[in-house]
């Protein structure tokens, strides 16, 4: 596992300091491995410091946080369909940006997590990620004013070790930034949970919208779905309207207790008829839930801030603008077809049981007629890896009706075959033994057969080497590529020469 400078970066010298810098100070603050593995296990943890140390770390930086109500904040949570709904949001919002009835918003911020193949994919604006200089220079600015502050009042520097964790300062910096360059909207998606998670600092979000709920993070938020839906339904905020797709009774439940609670207005979004007759720009029929949240969403912000009423009605018809918005949003490493003269990649980014099962029910749809091989490039280095690929072996056999695959490789998440990983894509919070002796890899490939799978199975140290030996099968493939992010945003890196994820379409 490629190594983390903790070296600090001098203050005040920001002319002289790189991207590469800004990441390295950056990787520095992840938690590694054994920390969170303490953290698992400690029977009293509780996450409730969260919020108050996060405002005290924005005070240090010189903010409150209601420095951020004109940012006009759509709040996004959920388990499934976070990204994705926000992925909708900001094309909608881009298009009435565009137009000449309502040239709003001006400025788009979009905030996102985790990234797949850069840091600055997470903080976008107008549907593109911020360039290196314009993250490198917001960076050191929130650094410094850290660095200084604790200094200053005696707290003790990000140099001495004192530190706000990877997402914290994430979350910092793109407030910051967006504060900076003058948004006046910005989507803002929860990190994990809602009541706890750093995002949640915000005083009078435009809207709040919750995605489809299910079991995830249960260290943190619990092992029901009532207790899941307690803690994603912690974004609403009095004053703010409150959406939710449909969910299961348990969460719905205790969805309708907090609104009750927080005393707002509060809607259940189910799919309009005017989303279903809309070809999608991100692909799989399940998008078609997150692209109602965010029409909904979308018209309660414009009403919010324009005093507008941009026509959703019932959502049997929807305006232009929504139309375009929801046609050309792009939503890279989620049912994504990448096509090369004898490969066909379908990438997914699921790592859930509940988004692996969405994952294979996308992948049965695709057509393979046309290909000798068809091939799974798996990696989860974290969660119950056995399960989850077992999980997709069995929704793809009763889609399809049988065994489909011809070649089954299991990777790490190491990038590139000299096993170096690029600097965005380090992270220090999986076991560097269990990467080294690919433990995780060769239980899967034993665990494999036991599905019934005739399939040849493959234990490869890197993605690029995975990669080159698929390319070099003879004929044909079609390879779906799933079971982790960090496997999709190296994958993405080795197959995409430098091609940044957008949005937004250039």
């Amino acid at each position: 596992m490629a190594e983390v400078s903790a070296t600090p970066i001098p203050a005040g010298q920001t002319g002289e300091r790189t991207y590469a810098d800004a990441i390295t100070a950056l990787n520095s603050f992840q938690s590694n491995f054994a920390a969170l593995e303490a953290l698992r296990k400690s029977p009293g943890y509780s996450n409730h410091k969260a919020l108050p140390e996060m405002i005290e770390w924005l005070r240090r930086a010189g903010y409150k946080p209601s420095d951020f109500n004109n940012l006009n904040i759509l709040h996004v949570a959920g388990t499934k369909g976070k990204g994705s709904t926000c992925a909708f949001i900001t094309s909608i919002l881009r298009q009435y940006a565009l137009s000449p009835t309502y040239k709003f918003p001006s400025k788009i911020g979009t905030y996102t997590s985790p990234h797949l193949k850069a840091v600055r994919e997470r903080i976008q604006i107008n549907g593109h990620p911020i360039s290196e200089a314009l993250f490198t220079k917001y960076f050191f600015e929130l650094y410094d004013r850290l660095e200084e502050s604790g200094e200053k009042e005696g707290l003790g520097g990000l140099s001495d070790g004192v530190k706000p964790m990877y997402f914290r300062f994430l979350t910092m910096l793109a407030l910051h930034t967006y504060v900076r360059e003058g948004c006046d909207t910005v989507i803002l998606e929860v990190g994990v949970g809602g009541e706890h998670d750093s995002t949640n600092i915000i005083e009078a979000p435009t809207v709040t919208g919750i995605t489809r709920l299910g079991i995830d993070h249960v260290g943190l938020l619990g092992n029901t779905l009532g207790s899941i839906a307690w803690q994603k339904a912690g974004v609403f905020k009095t004053g703010s309207k409150g959406l939710s797709v449909p969910q299961e009774e348990e969460a719905m439940n205790t969805i309708h207790e907090r609104v009750e609670e927080k005393k707002i207005g509060f809607e259940v979004v189910p799919v309009s008829k005017g989303v279903e007759n809309v070809k999608l720009g991100l692909a799989g029929e399940f998008q078609r839930g997150n692209a109602s949240l965010a029409v909904k969403m979308v018209e309660e912000h414009m009403r919010r801030c324009t005093g507008k009423d941009i026509g959703i009605g019932d959502g049997s018809t929807l305006p232009e603008e929504v139309k375009k918005g929801l046609e050309t949003a792009v939503w890279k490493g989620r049912c994504q077809i990448i096509t090369k003269e004898k490969e066909e990649w379908c990438v997914d980014g699921a790592h859930t049981k509940d988004s692996i099962m969405e994952a294979g029910k996308w992948f049965a749809g695709v057509d393979r007629s046309e290909y000798k091989n068809v091939v799974l490039l798996f990696n989860q280095q974290t969660r119950d890896a056995e399960q989850l690929a077992k999980d997709l072996y069995k929704i793809l056999k009763e889609q399809l009706g049988g065994d489909i695959f011809t070649h089954v490789y299991f990777t790490t998440n190491r990038t590139y075959s000299d096993h170096t990983t690029k600097l965005d894509l380090i992270s220090i919070n999986v076991s560097s033994e269990a990467v080294d002796t690919l433990k995780v890899q060769k239980k899967l490939a034993q665990a494999w057969p036991e599905t019934g799978s005739k399939a040849e199975v493959h234990v490869v140290e890197t993605i690029q080497e995975t990669v080159d030996a698929i390319k070099k099968l003879e004929g044909k493939s079609q390879v779906l590529v799933t079971g982790s992010l960090h496997l999709v945003g190296g994958f993405l890196e080795v197959v995409e020469d430098g091609e940044e994820a957008a949005i937004l379409p250039n």
